[in-house]
């Protein structure tokens, strides 16, 4: 009864804790947000840093000499591709008003085709409730630019900060991982390293996997849109990209944009035909060749369970909680599974 009341006061003492910990980090989201930027470049770069050590040189060295390359890409990426992409976004902008009453007239004009076929009060009770949502948007374009810039102020001083922190968390990789364990209960503390190389395993190959499925694809959707003639091919495949992280419903999300542009431009059914093909194509590629290559391990994950982790992680963190909802649910599946198979009990058995 003894260890029964314990062991529900330690479960309780930790939810305490993890409360607590998530009402600070939602008061300190900005730095919150800036220090998991960090990580996750760190935890990026740090094979290819690992890479140079073999090479015979210095950590130290190692990271100066990634930093000097880092910094050429840099300033070729902010001396070419950042204006481009300015002088696209420059077009798009006074269009977008132009698209959003196109948007409406094609909802409207659904509505009455549509109509007479099901003459229902509910359909039309639901492409009203859109019509107004989309109003809603309109009139809201004012204030999104104001949080747009109050945004971009502190991703300005995230781009900033974030080097230096990657630098120290790359340059004292090693002290830190040695004052962790040393945290570690010491009865525990060897199959909890055990189960953390796991998890770092996971973790590490999802991140690096994710990224660079989310450059073939936006490579892979800009090309395609750009043959097909359809407008602001680099935008919708940067989207695509970023959808590609989003499990299922990233698909979805990443296919409407194109078919609604494709619309505007071609009026015509053959062209949105092209677009979903496209897409076909290259998420069937995404799904049955390029991840089987990118991951070399799956993750084995319930898809019900995936849904709702990054539901739940993104409406708490935001743009983070989405990206690192599949590598929290690998990681607590990792520690579920080496409880089920007794490790715990073992090692406190010996």
């Amino acid at each position: 009864m003894l260890s029964q009341a314990t062991t529900a006061n330690r479960a309780l003492l930790i939810l305490v804790i993890g409360a607590a910990l998530f009402a600070a980090g939602h008061a300190l989201r900005h730095t919150v947000s800036c220090f998991l930027l960090s990580f996750v470049i760190a935890y990026l770069l740090d094979p290819f840093v690992v890479f140079l050590e073999r090479k015979r040189l210095t950590r130290a060295q190692a990271i100066v000499a990634l930093y000097l390359v880092l910094t050429l890409f840099s300033i070729f990426f902010f001396s070419y591709f950042v204006p481009f992409l300015i002088l696209r976004w420059q077009t798009l902008t006074p269009k977008l008003p132009l698209y959003i009453q196109e948007a409406k007239r094609i909802m409207q004009e659904v509505q009455g085709n549509f109509e007479p076929l099901y003459g229902g009060e509910e359909w039309s009770w639901a492409v009203d409730n859109l019509v107004e949502g989309t109003n809603k948007v309109v009139a809201g374009v004012g204030a999104g630019f104001y949080s747009a810039a109050e945004r971009m102020v502190f991703n300005l001083f995230n781009l900033v900060l974030s080097p230096i922190l990657v630098f120290f968390m790359l340059y004292y990789k090693n002290e830190i991982k040695k004052t962790l364990a040393a945290w570690l209960p010491a009865k525990r503390r060897t199959v909890l390293l055990e189960i953390g190389h796991e998890v770092n395993e996971s973790i590490g190959g999802y991140l690096r996997g994710q990224m660079v499925i989310s450059l073939i694809v936006a490579g892979l959707v800009s090309i395609s849109l750009l043959l097909l003639d359809v407008d602001y091919p680099l935008f919708n495949g940067i989207f695509a990209g970023l959808a590609s992280v989003l499990p299922f419903i990233g698909v979805i999300l990443a296919t409407i944009p194109p078919i609604f542009f494709a619309y505007v431009k071609f009026h015509s059914g053959v062209a949105i035909f092209k677009v979903v093909a496209v897409f076909a194509v290259i998420y069937f590629l995404e799904g049955y060749l390029v991840k089987p290559l990118v991951f070399k391990r799956s993750m084995d994950l319930n898809p019900l369970l995936t849904i709702i982790m990054v539901m739940a992680l993104g409406e708490l963190i935001g743009f983070w909680g989405i990206l690192l909802a599949i590598p929290v649910a690998a990681a607590a599946k990792i520690f579920a599974l080496s409880i089920e198979r007794g490790d715990f009990k073992d090692r406190e058995g010996a």
